[in-house]
């Protein structure tokens, strides 16, 4: 797997993400008992926009670039916001952007716990090093798939499960994503999952869809922010999360946030956004 997020950390499908993230993570917190948190392809928890593989694309500009400046915007964004800054330790402008582990372990309590599964020698070290002295994060060199099957349920009974894979062959992937959804649906049926996908064609996410509508899960929630049209496989037009058992009202959160983020990522005329339910209570 060649795949390196550095190129592509703080871009548009990673805002979406990342925001979405901070949504599940504060429903959980409505309930004081705790919860943990298992991320299945970690990446290197933080990324250096300064460093030539950030500078070599340029996306974070097109992505959370875009939304520093901009002054009206939902709680929850700000709540997002908010959490990309604190990681900055120059003044003159953001030199670091928040992966999904550190976006984690900054919003959990002193009674949750984060797990971390990564595979990739640099980014894993660079994990490692990241939450060495946080006993409430541990980092495994596993296959986050095959981990699923040793981590589930966690003792806490709560939590959240995100899959976010690289996928570099895209049908492939939500095979091995339906597989994986299965087996963990058998272990821990009433666990949150969140698992992010590109959009490239619709016919793969279509079959995909498919598949949550039969699976059995309940509260099947998806999440889409379209920037170019879903006919070309060439480039990425969009991005969308589908969040099985969802929280209580994240519906309505996401469907405040979505617009605005479609509002101020569009990078042309062209933009679609969606909040809509796969399989509802």
């Amino acid at each position: 797997m060649n795949y390196r997020h550095a190129y592509h950390a703080g871009n548009f499908a990673d805002v979406v993400k990342h925001a979405v993230l901070v949504a599940l993570i504060e429903s959980l917190k409505q309930k004081q008992t705790a919860f943990h948190v298992i991320d299945t392809h970690a990446g290197a928890g933080r990324y250096d926009l300064s460093q030539a593989e950030a500078q070599k694309t340029g996306e974070y500009r097109e992505g959370i670039g875009r939304l520093l400046g901009v002054e009206r915007l939902p709680t929850l964004i700000h709540a997002y916001l908010n959490l990309v800054r604190s990681q900055q330790t120059q003044s003159s402008g953001m030199q670091v952007y928040p992966g999904s582990p550190q976006i984690s372990r900054l919003l959990l309590r002193d009674q949750d716990r984060l797990t971390l599964c990564e595979l990739q020698d640099e980014e894993l070290m660079e994990l490692k090093r990241l939450f060495r002295t946080d006993q409430r994060v541990s980092v495994h060199a596993r296959d986050g798939y095959d981990a699923l099957n040793a981590l589930l349920p966690p003792k806490e009974k709560r939590g959240l499960v995100l899959i976010d894979p690289p996928f570099e062959a895209q049908e492939d992937e939500f095979r091995i994503i339906e597989q994986a959804l299965s087996k963990a649906q058998a272990k821990w049926p009433t666990g949150v999952f969140a698992i992010w996908y590109p959009i490239k064609l619709r016919a793969p996410i279509q079959r995909f869809h498919r598949f949550l509508r039969e699976s059995g899960f309940r509260k099947v929630l998806n999440v889409e922010l379209l920037l170019h049209p879903d006919n070309s496989a060439l480039r990425l037009n969009g991005c969308g999360i589908a969040i099985l058992n969802a929280p209580f009202k994240l519906d309505r959160t996401l469907a405040e946030i979505l617009p605005v983020l479609a509002q101020h990522l569009a990078q042309g005329r062209f933009s679609q956004h969606q909040v809509n339910w796969l399989v509802e209570d």
